[in-house]
């Protein structure tokens, strides 16, 4: 958390070797000083707020091997004397807002250099054709720049494994006849390649299918490429992303589909594919995000797409689909974002779609669908859009959608809903919710501007004495009803439902994102360790400040119901005195192992029982005094007070233990840990699906000594 510029004296450090400050909040400029430093061999700055030019001091450091200042805000163009350390291996110079051309003879200057990074910048001109001739370089990325012309061929880097040139200016007409391809074809290491948004024309080559064995990722989208897609693609059997977007392809996608089994994101949105979805998706079983929207694609959704358990993100939208909604989509349990609109189906929406309870978005919206509103859309308690408009539903909204406390915006617009309208929930809002062009709605809810309901037509008298006799059968019956309930909620329940994530709202972070922040999770970063976590310390490229990511170890029996409960008491609670949660992830680790952790704000002085109780081989640190002492008492209070009466559900954290109150950089007290926590509701604690409330919770064995 180093800010402020760096000092000009480190350039009188004549002996050093080496420097890193990177992923810091420091400002000014590099110094020119550094000049003095002629024995350095690598300066490290990257992610930092750094401004002004590059020094031209790069002749003094002919020992240079890496320098790398990417994300900061640097200007200017590049120094030429940077293309002349000829022992130069790393240049990392990406995302900042440097301007220029790049020399044309820059391949012959660094034959030593490894990794060019100079992606996200203000470069223009043409990428000069030597950098093929340099061939150590196994890392490529000049995207998001200006570049124009053809694409120069690599063929012999034969030890390139990564080549992002996306999103620039670069063109290859089919009479080119893509000869930047034919030279990729000797690379047999890449892995990544990356031509996205781009002005490529024609259609794919053949040849495509001749790219390294080892390829995991192809992006051609965002192009001008049209055509069928060869059946050639078929060869990549290695590929987990692959992403032809927003292209003028053609034809069925049948032929070279079937083969790619390790897909793990597939991305046709926005082409002219024709014909039948195949049901080959559902040998696809690592599909994680599928996307054929805005193309042309007819007939029945296969029931085959059911079978693929790890998608989260559907998108069928736009295009010529018909029939039902497959019941079968009820069994994509990790869903959650599911995208149907204008594609002509009808039916009833399925009433199972309530069992996919991570879901957060669903647009069924400009379709023919028939029925009533499921209720067991109440079930998505994570659900924070929900659009069914431009349909033909009928009966009542259901009261259940008050009760979403996430959902944030509704459109059942030109439907036939009628009934009243509830009065709570999202409907306090208006302007969040649509309902126009439903004429048989009525109520009191107010800003809806609809006419009163009518009230129950008049009683005859022998409707009234039959009420009279119901109403104490009724009564008994309820009574009964009601003592088997109690009975049963004192019987210990085995379940636990898995609670679905936070939801968007919350940073999206992937598990690469925490292995880079924890130095791959690296012991060094081991902060503590519990009943079924452990927790590292770490920086979040998307956050800019020091976090501490929670990894349940889902071998341990309860790990994944911990995560559930923790996920489900923080996502709607903010108070300066509970830890604050940035956000979650549940994905995939490099294993393909399911991996699940909750990422807090890192709290500097550690947790309170190691102030208080010294281990023998510890350093000693400043003893709380009085004032502090009791201003932590104070801080707890606070968060339990708030936790009891003024969150939105009363919260009991069951676990209260100076362990579990952590201390920030000026020793205030926050409230951490709620996975064993319970939910006040109606005179019970509840877990998420569990009603017993007279098991022993906490920590076995503990009593937490007074402070």
């Amino acid at each position: 958390m180093l800010e402020g510029p760096i000092p000009t004296k480190i350039g009188s450090l004549y002996n050093l070797l080496g420097m890193d400050l990177s992923r810091n909040n420091l400002t000014g400029v590099i110094p020119p000083s550094m000049e003095k430093a002629t024995h350095l061999q690598t300066l490290i700055l990257q992610e930092n707020e750094l401004g002004g030019s590059i020094p031209d001091v790069f002749g003094q450091w002919s020992d240079m091997i890496g320098f790398t200042v990417g994300e900061n805000r640097l200007s200017g163009r590049i120094p030429p004397s940077i293309f002349n350390l000829t022992s130069l291996q790393s240049l990392g110079l990406y995302a900042n807002k440097l301007q220029g051309e790049l020399p044309l003879d820059i391949g012959a200057p660094l034959p030593e250099i490894i990794v060019f990074t100079l992606g996200q910048n203000m470069l223009e001109g043409h990428i000069p054709a030597s950098l093929g001739n340099a061939s150590g370089l196994e890392l490529i990325d000049l995207s998001s720049n200006s570049f124009v012309g053809e694409i120069p061929t690599f063929g012999k880097l034969l030890n390139l494994e990564y080549l992002n040139l996306g999103h620039s200016i670069l063109e290859s007409s089919e009479s080119q006849r893509w000869e930047s391809l034919y030279g990729l074809t000797n690379c047999s290491n890449l892995f990544m390649l990356s031509l996205d948004n781009n002005q490529l024309l024609g259609a794919i080559p053949d040849l495509v299918g001749k790219l390294s064995t080892h390829l995991i990722s192809l992006h051609l989208s965002g192009n001008n490429l049209s055509r069928i897609v060869p059946s050639s693609l078929a060869n990549l059997t290695s590929i987990i992303d692959l992403d032809l977007s927003n292209n003028s392809l053609t034809g069925t996608i049948e032929g070279w589909l079937g083969s790619l089994k390790n897909l793990q994101s597939l991305d046709l949105h926005g082409n002219n594919f024709v014909g039948f979805i195949p049901p080959s998706f559902g040998n696809l079983s690592e599909l994680t995000i599928l996307s054929l929207a805005q193309n042309e694609f007819k007939g029945h959704i296969p029931s085959t797409l059911g079978k693929l358990s790890q998608l989260s993100r559907l998108d069928l939208s736009y295009n010529n689909l018909q029939g039902d909604i497959r019941p079968e989509i009820s069994e994509l349990k990790q869903l959650i974002a599911l995208y149907l609109s204008s594609s002509r189906l009808s039916g009833k929406i399925p009433d199972d779609l309530g069992k996919c309870q991570g879901l957060v978005t669903i647009q069924m919206d400009h379709n023919n669908l028939t029925g009533v509103i499921p209720t067991s859309l109440g079930n998505l308690l994570s659900l924070e859009m929900l659009n069914l408009s431009y349909n033909d539903l009928s009966g009542v909204i259901p009261t259940v959608l008050s009760d979403l406390q996430l959902l944030s915006k509704l459109d059942l617009s030109y439907n036939r809903l009628q009934g009243a309208i509830p009065r709570n929930g999202v409907f306090e809002h208006p302007a969040n919710v649509s309902l126009d062009g439903n004429q048989g709605l009525c109520g009191r809810a107010t800003g809806f501007h609809v006419p009163s309901c009518p009230d129950a037509s008049p009683r005859t008298g022998r409707h009234y004495r039959l009420i009279m006799v119901l109403i104490p059968i009724i009564g008994f019956l309820s009574l009964a009803l009601l003592t088997c309930f109690i009975i049963h909620e004192k019987i210990p329940q085995a379940t636990f439902s898995l609670f679905p994530s936070l939801g968007e709202k919350f940073p999206r972070v992937s598990y690469w994102d925490l292995a880079r922040a924890t130095g791959n999770f690296s012991e060094i970063n081991l902060i503590g360790e519990g009943s079924y976590s452990s927790v590292y310390k770490g920086k979040l490229k998307q956050v800019k400040t020091e976090i501490a990511v929670k990894i349940l170890d889902l071998e341990i029996p309860g790990a994944e119901g911990s995560f559930a409960l923790e996920c489900k008491a923080l996502r709607g609670i903010r108070h300066r005195n509970i830890v604050p949660l940035i956000t979650e992830c549940s994905a995939i680790d490099k294993k393909g192992n399911n991996f699940r952790a909750l990422i807090y704000a890192f709290m500097p002085n550690g947790n309170l029982d190691t102030w208080l109780h010294h281990q023998g081989n510890q350093a000693a640190r400043k003893h709380l005094g009085l004032a502090q002492r009791i201003s932590i008492a104070t801080n707890i209070a606070d968060a339990l007070d708030y936790l009891h009466h003024d969150s939105r559900r009363p919260i009991i954290h069951c676990d209260l233990k100076p362990s579990n109150i952590l201390l920030d950089i000026h020793i205030n007290a926050c409230l951490g840990d709620f996975g064993i926590a319970r939910f006040y509701v109606d005179s019970k604690l509840r877990t998420v699906g569990d009603s017993s409330s007279i098991a022993a919770n906490g920590t076995l064995g503990y009593m937490a000594p007074g402070i």
